[in-house]
């Protein structure tokens, strides 16, 4: 079961799964290259790939985020391993989901939201610079903090799943806008070049047919989908669920 992708600068493919060895390793075309991490994640979920080849990997399940490089050996874990920081606690962490690196720095940006609500940065030496959320629907609250990415502006996209928008902060935890009218955003990957934008991928938020049973779920335009949007949140094309 694949959690999460990443792709390094040389083109490799690294899959975050839920097998015995927790990182694949493919090249560009598919072809399997090397496998590692056997023994290092209780229930992977999230991973990132810093402009060096480090990669850094989310679990879930053991409360962490552990940074390897990009042959396996490991280089820093941040979090108390098989702890949580306690539910909607805003401390760090509680079932995390993601990471982002920035470009301009190295600060590590995680996404903190399985039974917290809350984004947390630390330097690139692991060291805990701030947090900001809470639960809740306003500006800069978060219902699901899922996944995370950063700009070449050291700007913070989050994508919010269970209020269905992605919410754009500065480094420092600054509201600065929100992108609606989707469905329960679950990741944002952005693209730098020719032009940026970002791909926001959307869970199915159907509608159950049999309320409080188990039902089939129905509707349309719902998801799953991927969303294009471009930097001003304006969204450009739908793959998916038309």
């Amino acid at each position: 079961e694949a959690a999460g992708v990443a792709v390094n600068n040389s083109d490799l493919v690294y899959v975050y799964n839920r097998g015995e060895h927790p990182i694949i390793v493919f090249d560009s075309k598919g072809n399997f290259k090397t496998a590692w991490g056997k023994g290092t994640s209780v229930n992977p979920h999230g991973v990132a790939i810093d402009l060096d080849n480090n990669v850094y990997c989310v679990d879930a399940g053991d409360h962490t985020l552990k940074k390897f490089t990009s042959e396996g050996n490991l280089l820093l874990t941040i979090g108390t391993p098989g702890k949580s920081s306690g539910r909607m606690s805003g401390l760090p962490f509680s079932h995390p989901t993601h990471a982002a690196i920035s470009p301009v720095n190295g600060n590590i940006f995680i996404s903190d939201g399985y039974s917290n609500a809350a984004v947390h940065k630390f330097s690139p030496n692991g060291k805990h610079l701030l947090s900001w959320g809470r639960s809740g629907t306003d500006p800069g609250e978060f219902n699901t903090v899922h996944n995370i990415s950063i700009d070449d502006q050291d700007w913070v996209y989050i994508a919010d799943r269970e209020n269905h928008r992605v919410q754009v902060f500065d480094s420092n935890g600054k509201y600065q806008s929100q992108w609606v009218n989707l469905a329960m955003a679950s990741c944002i990957v952005m693209q730098s070049k020719p032009e940026k934008l970002f791909y926001v991928g959307e869970f199915f938020a159907g509608i159950r047919e049999n309320p409080g049973g188990l039902g089939n779920w129905t509707g349309k335009r719902l998801g799953p989908r991927i969303s294009v949007l471009n930097q001003t949140g304006n969204i450009i094309a739908r793959i998916g669920n038309l």
